[in-house]
């Protein structure tokens, strides 16, 4: 399926630093409640990211991440969900996330 380019640009995909992760053992799959921190603009959202299978709440905090940040809110298991932490599946289906090197700083839109 090809999408306009103008459509693409709706999604606003912004650079962020995940400043806190908790387990989340209410979610129906193993994940963790994330938050990270989008810059003066966005701010501090939070997350439920599945990610358990590569990543531990230790090697989380402080990485350099993509997240979508204009799809609206979503409540996951009684937690509201304020951004998409984006990242590809691996062969086994766990999520690799997507990350930026080098840093360009929090709040930087992908364009």
């Amino acid at each position: 399926m090809t999408i306009r380019y103008e459509d693409f640009e709706k999604v606003d995909l912004h650079s962020g630093t995940i400043v806190k992760v908790e387990p989340f053992p209410r979610a129906l799959k193993p994940a963790y409640k994330v938050w990270a921190d989008f810059g003066p603009k966005i701010g501090v959202l939070q997350t439920s990211a599945q990610v358990t299978v590569h990543y531990t709440p230790e090697t989380l905090v402080g990485r350099q991440i993509l997240g979508a940040t204009n799809l609206g809110a979503k409540n996951i298991a009684g937690f509201e969900s304020q951004f998409l932490l984006v990242g590809c599946a691996d062969d086994r289906g766990a999520v690799c996330l997507a990350t930026l090197d080098p840093n360009p700083g929090n709040g930087k839109k992908l364009f």
